[in-house]
């Protein structure tokens, strides 16, 4: 049985890495230059308790958040993805939030989220001493942080070592279906067939469902703009805090990222379904997170940030995750997952297992499936590239071999970043990005201006690139 997968986000990066327990062939096809590169790239990386979505409303959303956030306790050990279970508060500023504090509590319970509960103005701030304005909050202690990014390429390196196929540079053009059966996928790479497809495109799932002719639902993109603060600046909260959420939103949050720096973000802004790639931030986006957060905890000036970003999200018609076997016998669409598609991920995956199971798939488990993978941790000796976060060579070689072994044919910056934090301090890569470029030219035998930054179309060698090549 061939099965292809959609999408290399976090989605499609925890469906390949559950069915690599099994007898199939998994294939694994995106179009970005790496893994991860969508929707996982740019979002808070939270891993939330289960308590924003009525399962009334958003059944789906509401079970396998509370699901995934179980497992990824677990899958974290496992896979040596870095982590904090740090714990979250949603702050009532006034009297008139905490009515809302205690919906949420009720929520969560019928949710089966464990630990809840509501704490008064001085516990509060007993927690958070920095906190501006308090009333009242609700502590969920099951709430942790992880990097998105690094997540995604974990899962895809223990895929790959339970013999899953990546397939990148490689855009879906049609899904072939004879006889009301899936038959495979026609990409800009060939045809590739398959006996089960898989939809995990993220923002373009409802472009690749229509593909096989199921068009009832559509995506549409939410940008949210972050701020990131430079790792010595602070006062940082130890734990996530959230405002009171709107209906659209969970609001502005303030953070301390795994990596120790402080962010906030995202507002929302719904974009036309035409704007998928719409990436950009803006002054007065900008300034709004910059405002919400500090009404609730008091933020370094701007001009200590050292990094802005927008990611978006995908909006799927009715809010809940769409995840089902369709009419045409062998097409799976995992699509709309929006927040908390990440905390979902990996309950998603075993959702996929059960609905293959259902189709009458004989699913037979390998022996000697490998659970666990080991990250790129930091050596004690050799030649430091990246200064702001002592990242060695040794490191970055190290991360472009594991690039090549989930088939990565474009060198690029961005790759090696997302697997060693080379280029995400102080300086934001203006010391490193060339040392990085040139062992990445070495290491894939390609002239240095022929080095990307973040794929086809970035290259770095721009006008006289003589100039790069003197030291």
């Amino acid at each position: 049985m061939r099965v292809a997968i959609v999408g290399a986000g976090i989605v499609g990066a925890s469906i390949a890495r559950e069915l690599s327990r099994y007898e199939l062939e998994v294939h694994l096809v995106e179009r970005e230059a790496d893994v991860g590169w969508g929707v996982s790239k740019a979002n808070t990386g939270l891993i939330h308790a289960g308590y924003d979505d009525d399962p009334d409303r958003f059944p789906n959303r509401a079970k396998l958040c509370v699901q995934g956030n179980r497992i990824w306790h677990r899958w974290v050990e496992e896979l040596d993805i870095p982590h904090a279970w740090s714990g979250a508060l949603v702050i009532a500023k006034e009297e008139s939030e905490i009515k809302m504090l205690g919906e949420l509590l009720r929520r969560g319970e019928r949710n089966g989220v464990p630990e809840l509960r509501l704490l008064e103005r001085d516990e509060t701030i007993s927690m958070e001493p920095n906190l501006r304005r308090v009333e009242a909050a609700l502590y969920a202690p099951t709430v942790g942080q992880i990097s998105p990014p690094q997540a995604v390429i974990a899962l895809v390196e223990n895929a790959v070592d339970n013999g899953v196929r990546v397939h990148l540079e490689t855009e879906v053009r049609g899904v072939e279906v004879s006889g009301e059966r899936v038959k495979g996928l026609k990409t800009n790479e060939g045809f590739l067939e398959a006996d089960v497809v898989i939809n995990a495109a993220g923002l373009h799932a409802d472009e690749v469902s229509r593909m096989a002719g199921i068009d009832y639902f559509e995506i549409r993109p939410r940008k949210g703009e972050y701020l990131i603060f430079d790792e010595d600046t602070g006062p940082k909260p130890s734990r996530v805090l959230f405002p009171t959420p709107s209906e659209r939103s969970k609001g502005v949050v303030v953070t301390t990222e795994v990596q120790g720096h402080l962010m906030v973000g995202p507002n929302a802004q719904d974009l036309p379904k035409e704007e998928k790639k719409d990436r950009s931030t803006t002054p007065q986006g900008l300034r709004e997170v910059y405002e919400k957060a500090s009404e609730m905890w008091p933020l370094p000036p701007l001009s200590r940030v050292i990094r802005t970003f927008s990611g978006l999200r995908p909006e799927p018609t009715g809010g809940d995750f769409v995840i089902r076997a369709e009419d045409v016998w062998g097409f799976v669409n995992v699509a709309g997952m929006r927040s908390p598609g990440l905390t979902a991920a990996p309950a998603v995956a075993k959702e996929v297992v059960r609905i293959l199971e259902g189709m009458g798939i004989n699913l037979r488990e390998k022996a000697g499936w490998k659970a666990r993978r080991k990250g790129i941790h930091n050596g004690a000796r050799g030649r430091v590239i990246c200064r702001c976060n002592l990242v060695r060579e040794s490191e970055i070689r190290e991360a472009i071999g594991r690039m090549k072994r989930v088939g990565v044919k474009t060198p690029s910056v961005d790759s090696v970043k997302f697997r060693t934090s080379a280029t995400t301090g102080t300086c934001q890569g203006s010391f490193c990005r060339i040392e990085i470029a040139r062992i990445l030219a070495e290491e894939f035998s390609v002239p240095l201006w022929d080095v990307t930054l973040k794929g086809r179309g970035s290259e770095l060698g721009v006008g006289d690139v003589k100039v790069l090549l003197r030291r």
